[in-house]
C-alpha cells in the first residue's frame, strides 16, 4: 500500500490546535462570494428564512445546487425536514433584504413580495435569479450541514450582484458596463 492510500484523510477531525478560528475565519472572509436568501416553510406553514453565502452551483445534469448551514442554526429542523427550499440570489440594491434575513426577527416576510413556489417553499420578488430546488440530499461536515439541492425551477433576472468580502458588501460593475 502506498503512503498517500495509508494516510488517514478524516474530514470531521477538529483542526489542529495551532489554527486560530478567528484568523481562519478571516482569511476565509477574503473570499468574495455573492450574497443569498434561503426559504422554506415547515410543515405548520412557518415561512423562515436566512442569509447565507455558502451557495454553490454542484452540477448541471442533473441540476443540483449546495449551501451549508450551521448543526446548531434554529431553523435546522424545518430545512432538515422540509421537501422544498428556495435559494435567492440577491441583487446590489438589496442589501436592507439580506440584513433583514440575516436578523433574528419575528416576521422577516412582514412588508416582503412573496409568492408560494414548488412544493411550498416562500419565493421572494425581483431577486438577480431564484433557484426553487427539491431537499434532495444531506451530509454531514464539520459543525455544518451541507444541503444538495435538485433545481426543479428557476428564474433569471437582471442587475450587478450584490458581493459579500471581508464582512462588507460591495458590489462588482455588471459585465456589459466593464468594457
Amino acid at each position: 500500500m502506498s503512503d498517500l492510500a495509508s494516510t488517514k484523510n478524516d474530514p470531521a477531525e477538529k483542526s489542529p490546535p495551532e489554527i486560530d478560528p478567528r484568523l481562519l475565519r478571516d482569511a476565509l472572509g477574503s473570499f468574495a462570494t455573492g450574497v443569498t436568501i434561503i426559504t422554506a416553510a415547515g410543515d405548520n406553514g412557518l415561512r423562515i428564512g436566512l442569509t447565507a453565502n455558502s451557495f454553490s452551483s454542484v452540477s448541471l445534469n442533473p441540476a443540483l445546487v449546495s449551501w451549508s448551514l450551521a448543526s446548531h442554526a434554529p431553523s435546522m429542523p424545518i430545512f432538515q425536514n422540509c421537501s422544498h427550499y428556495s435559494i435567492h440570489v440577491l441583487r446590489r440594491d438589496q442589501e436592507d433584504l439580506a440584513i433583514r434575513f440575516s436578523q433574528s426577527r419575528d416576521d422577516k416576510f412582514e412588508g416582503v413580495q412573496v409568492i408560494e413556489g414548488v412544493g411550498g417553499a416562500p419565493v421572494l420578488a425581483d431577486c438577480l435569479a431564484n433557484f426553487q430546488c427539491r431537499n434532495a440530499y444531506r451530509h454531514a461536515g464539520g459543525d455544518h450541514i451541507i444541503f444538495l439541492g435538485a433545481v426543479e425551477k428557476f428564474e433569471l433576472g437582471e442587475g450587478a450582484p450584490l458581493i459579500f468580502h471581508r464582512g462588507k458588501f460591495g458590489d462588482i460593475k455588471p459585465q456589459e458596463e466593464n468594457t
